[in-house]
């Protein structure tokens, strides 16, 4: 059973492999790290027990290489001896690029890793697409690593300049998964803190929960010195704790000396040095397979109810996007037209109503905007409309002797309230004409968010096409939008309707302000003598204003002042401009604040009136045609288009994303029927 989950595991990299280090499933995988001085190579070979991996100065390992180990009995408990060329019956590689080919001899395998990462990289270069070798032989225990390339600081010759960056970069790709346990691979004749495996395995492990250490070159130590605080964890402590093992030299690779002999010496080393020899049963290679197996196993029983899961999950989200993307297979470009306009009308009209299948929770869209711009932009903007922001006392003064002409009147006529009027409802023309750019910038934010969904982007010309025929279409509706608004604002103007029953009524109005007056002049009274204290401006009348003849009052102000008295039995001619000026009597001052309370009335029926018939006017117009008529709009601008084959072309994205989705789907599926039966 042990055994049957690595080879699930290894199955499922098999499975995933093409799809390179950033698949969506997280496999519960053994990666090596270490600098290139470090004895990565041996340390793999020695668990192996078989020299297969590139040598050589510089970086040899130059891609990732995805190492299962498969223990396969031969049919006897005798294992033949290994022939003159290398082989062995009962041993062989095999690599996933190279489907149904047996490797028996490892010189080959080694001759093949390197022509692989040629094809890739080129001569100098590096790549994380991995290289998947699974080697069958009855000396291994079942086991899953990943020989990763080996950290350098300075390049060499041709090198890159950035060398260092991009190998440190595509070794945390790897160890940074949460399923991937981390072999940090050091050499014992070194500082361990300025270990180059530990100090990048602690940037994503700093606990070192999923860290196992392996010390090499223990026999290169100096005299007097060995690594047993190291393997207590009193230096750098680590969960998997360290293992040390004795490699090969270079000159016994040199010489040839086989990993058979090279593992004999090192159970030697071990079990009869001083300081190692009571815990030799926890040094060298054969315990640091074993010591993995062990990790990777009870690794994969936990971690493997949460892979089936990922597997589901992005088999799911794949097989939907694929749906979004289309078939490949495109029927007639007519078609292909009709099917795109159709679907984006129907989508712009449920977003309008607020029926679309994306209802956000974090902000209002749709149809819920243009709500807003109705009944809070525009219906505050209409409120804080003041009657009386461009018309002041003196205004409505003037206009008072002006309607009376030359007798003047005896009451106040509604003509200075009606002029006054007409002039004010103009007023509501600009915050109207604003509520409709508004409303189309709207329904164009509408257009925009429809065609940036995947299904719109899958035709580049089409979907450009759309906007600028839908946009046409609103600005063609927008005319009689502005015609239909700019007409109820001058209705408004053109006809005061004084027989308004809302609007207050003229007796009603002289009694309000009357009642003010009183109020006002009993207040500037001294109570002790009976006499005004104050200038009031309701009674407040000079001298000279009482002296002048006629109703006029003080109509002139200061001209019948004492100085001026030379100038009025002159009789000048009058100035050319002349204006209401001076303080008001009492009878002025009514007929001005009867007139500010009926314009005030009145003001507030336009607006309320106004607020309800613009939002009107622009949905009838704009957003009920745009609704309505779209669709016809749309096709027979499409297809009338003479390059109608043009329209149909799908870009590169959708097409390489389609192929893409395709391939995870076939990867993912192969790997949902691996672990189904489990």
């Amino acid at each position: 059973m042990d055994k049957h989950l690595i080879d699930v595991v290894n199955r499922l990299q098999d499975a995933l492999g093409s799809l390179g280090p950033n698949t969506a499933v997280d496999l519960p995988q053994i990666t090596v790290v270490g600098s290139q001085s470090s004895g990565k190579s041996s340390v793999l070979e020695n668990i192996v027990g078989r020299d297969f991996l590139p040598r050589g100065s510089g970086i040899v390992t130059r891609r990732p290489l995805v190492l299962q180990l498969s223990n396969r009995r031969p049919p006897t408990d005798e294992n033949p001896e290994i022939g003159d060329n290398g082989e062995n019956p009962y041993e062989w590689g095999e690599f996933l690029h190279v489907p149904g080919k047996k490797f028996f001899n490892f010189d080959e395998i080694r001759t093949e890793i390197e022509r692989e990462t040629d094809a890739t990289t080129g001569n100098k270069g590096i790549s994380a697409k991995p290289i998947n070798l699974r080697i069958f032989s009855p000396n291994v225990l079942t086991l899953t690593l990943v020989d990763l390339p080996g950290l350098t600081k300075v390049p060499v010759g041709d090198q890159p300049k950035d060398i260092e960056r991009q190998i440190k970069d595509m070794v945390l790709q790897y160890i940074s998964k949460r399923n991937a346990i981390i072999l940090a691979v050091t050499a014992a004749n070194t500082d361990l803190a300025n270990s180059d495996g530990l100090q990048l395995a602690r940037e994503v492990d700093p606990e070192g929960n999923r860290t196992i250490g392996v010390l090499t070159k223990v026999d290169l130590m100096d005299k007097g010195t060995d690594v047993l605080e190291i393997m207590t964890g009193k230096i750098v402590p680590l969960r998997f704790g360290y293992v040390p093992v004795v490699n090969r030299g270079q000159q016994d690779i040199n010489q040839k000396k086989s990993i058979k002999s090279a593992l004999e010496n090192e159970r030697k080393y071990f079990e009869n040095h001083p300081a190692y020899r009571a815990k030799a049963q926890y040094c060298g290679t054969p315990y640091l397979a074993k010591r993995l197996n062990s990790i990777l196993l009870n690794h994969i029983r936990q971690t493997l109810p949460e892979i089936k899961n990922r597997i589901d999950q992005s088999l799911k989200r794949y097989r939907q996007e694929l749906i979004e993307l289309g078939p490949s297979e495109l029927g007639s470009s007519s078609s292909v037209v009709l099917s795109v306009v159709t679907e984006f009308c129907n989508e712009y009209r449920s977003v309008l109503e607020g029926q679309g299948t994306e209802v956000s929770t974090q902000e209002l869209s749709g149809g819920a905007r243009i709500a807003f711009v109705f009944h809070e932009v525009f219906s505050n903007g209409i409120k804080v409309l003041d009657p009386f922001d461009q018309i002041t006392d003196t205004d409505i003064r003037t206009v008072l002797y002006n309607s009376s002409g030359v007798m003047p009147a005896l009451f106040v006529s509604s003509k200075p309230f009606v002029f006054l009027m007409q002039r004010q409802v103009k007023r509501f023309e600009e915050p109207a004409l604003k509520c409709i750019q508004l409303i189309y910038d709207e329904l164009v934010r509408i257009l925009n968010t429809i065609l940036a969904k995947p299904q719109f982007q899958r035709y580049p010309e089409l979907k450009s096409q759309v906007s600028a025929c839908f946009i046409m279409f609103l600005r063609k509706a927008l005319i009689p939008t502005t015609a239909l608004v700019k007409d109820i604002i001058g209705m408004e103007a053109t006809y005061i309707n004084t027989a308004h029953p809302d609007l207050i009524k003229g007796s009603q109005a002289t009694d309000i302000v009357g009642q003010r007056i009183k109020v006002t002049k009993t207040a500037n009274v001294d109570p002790k003598t009976g006499k005004q204290t104050s200038k009031s401006e309701a009674v407040a009348v000079s001298k000279e204003d009482i002296e002048a003849p006629g109703p006029f009052g003080g109509f002139f102000g200061n001209l019948f002042s004492s100085r001026n008295k030379k100038r009025l039995v002159a009789m000048e001619t009058p100035p050319s401009t002349l204006k209401a000026s001076g303080n008001m009597n009492e009878r002025e001052l009514m007929d001005v604040e009867v007139v500010k309370l009926l314009i005030n009335s009145y003001f507030a029926i336009v607006q309320r009136t106004i607020t309800d018939l613009v939002p009107k006017a622009i949905t009838f117009n704009l957003i009920l045609a745009s609704k309505e008529e779209i669709q016809k709009e749309l096709l027979e601008n499409l297809y009338n288009n003479e390059a109608l084959d043009d329209l149909v072309k799908e870009n590169a994205h959708t097409i390489a994303r389609r192929e893409y989705c395709n391939k995870m789907i076939a990867a993912l599926t192969e790997a949902q029927a691996i672990v189904a039966g489990v």
